[in-house]
């Protein structure tokens, strides 16, 4: 979102379902294929000037050499017979996932260090193009969407975009299913009416949420209630022969029980967070480390509670709404610190879910932890001088990337519909 003087303007991107024909979905195939050798080509030629100690490769030059004069050769003529933009697009990918690859090695960008782009494969389970303006691709009348070179595709649009989109990014999972993800421009402010209730968020296993108020919200846990489907679908999978059709038909039935898993999961999750930023005017949650609780034995368990996904969609929707959120440091004892006097108790495993601190105070654990991180995301916006209700917060809403070497740049929210 940029905001320029009291003009803001912030991208969403909304996601539709698209049921392409035969014909189409060869010619998407098609361009999924020309892109994903423009990528290539252009790794391929960036490694061999590195290993030969040659210049890098400017974006402009290879440009020429992977699109401009490959068309005019035997071996990528039948590049001509996609959509150009497409191509270029595929390139700007691999220029950002080089760009970002070196602003990791610099230091430049935080995080954890980023490889080196790499080779994409047709076997990938995610093939997506990008279509920009200069595309011009067309929303009908029809309720169609024009692509060029591979025709009107039918869409199922459930809602209305606010306006006119700016590009769109044909994708294809490994369910088979076909998505169009369109970029849209808003200028008007959004921001809801102001509310006195602030409120801090203590994210777990067995309750997915627990505010400050007192309120506990149960985990869903959806991957464990179709866990007996999912294995009964993977042990299908385990006894079809290698390379046969019958496999190819099993590995798609576990990607669409994936599917389902996945879109029930971030459905509720778009709720509760639409509900927790009406609500309140503040937000406040604890900085987990996902990745690294992703590597224990609670790893399964990690993955189906979704904390980053949910956390994202509370941090852009208060950007949108004009709320306030805010992450509190991992290392804070909001746990073992008594919300009533401040002090700091020993550690305490994780099946004591109820304590008594020395001052007389008795604490539900994820309560107190709770009441905790909402206390102490105010201080920290007041030690910085900040206001607690300040007003539209920027966000950074970047399109998804059509490679996965230029998605792991940014913080990618493909997939997450804007209710």
């Amino acid at each position: 979102m940029r905001d320029y003087g009291t003009l803001w303007i912030l991208q969403l991107r909304y996601n539709f379902r698209i049921t392409p024909d035969p014909a189409q979905r060869a010619a998407l195939a098609q361009a999924f294929g020309c892109a994903r050798v423009v990528f290539n080509d252009g790794l391929r030629l960036r490694r061999q000037a590195h290993d030969a100690g040659e210049k890098y490769v400017s974006d402009g030059d290879l440009s020429k050499l992977v699109i401009t004069r490959a068309k005019a050769t035997d071996d990528r003529a039948w590049l001509s017979e996609v959509s150009a933009v497409v191509l270029q697009q595929a390139l700007a990918d691999l220029n950002t996932a080089y760009r970002n690859f070196f602003n990791s090695l610099t230091g430049k960008r935080q995080g954890r260090k980023i490889a080196a782009p790499r080779f994409c494969s047709r076997k990938d389970n995610r093939q997506a193009i990008r279509f920009t303006k200069n595309a011009r691709f067309k929303v009908l009348d029809s309720g169609c969407l024009r692509l060029p070179k591979i025709g009107d595709v039918p869409v199922r649009w459930s809602r209305d975009m606010p306006s006119e989109p700016i590009s769109v990014t044909v994708v294809k999972d490994a369910a088979g299913r076909y998505f169009a993800s369109f970029v849209v421009t808003i200028g008007q402010d959004e921001t809801l009416p102001p509310v006195d209730a602030e409120i801090g968020i203590d994210l777990g296993l067995t309750h997915f949420a627990v505010m400050s108020d007192g309120t506990k919200v149960t985990a869903p846990k959806f991957l464990h209630r179709a866990a007996r489907k999912l294995k009964r679908l993977q042990q299908a999978l385990a006894r079809k022969t290698k390379s046969s059709n019958r496999r190819k038909k099993a590995v798609v039935k576990v990607a669409r029980a994936h599917a389902r898993v996945a879109d029930t999961r971030r459905d509720w999750q778009h709720k509760l967070s639409t509900a927790i930023i009406r609500d309140n005017q503040a937000v406040y949650v604890e900085d987990l480390c996902v990745a690294g609780l992703a590597r224990t034995r609670l790893a399964k368990s990690v993955h189906d509670a979704g904390w980053a996904g949910f956390t994202a969609m509370l941090e852009y929707k208060a950007a949108r709404y004009g709320r306030v959120f805010a992450r509190v440091d991992r290392f804070f004892p909001s746990t073992r610190m008594c919300s009533d006097c401040g002090r700091i108790n020993d550690k305490m495993p994780l099946d004591v879910r109820e304590w008594d601190c020395p001052c007389g105070s008795h604490h539900d654990r994820d309560v107190n932890a709770a009441i905790n991180i909402k206390a102490a995301g105010q201080a920290d916006f007041n030690d910085r001088g900040a206001h607690v209700r300040p007003g539209l917060v920027p966000a950074a809403r970047s399109e998804a990337v059509t490679h996965p070497d230029a998605a792991c740049s940014t913080r990618s929210v493909e997939g997450i519909s804007v209710p």
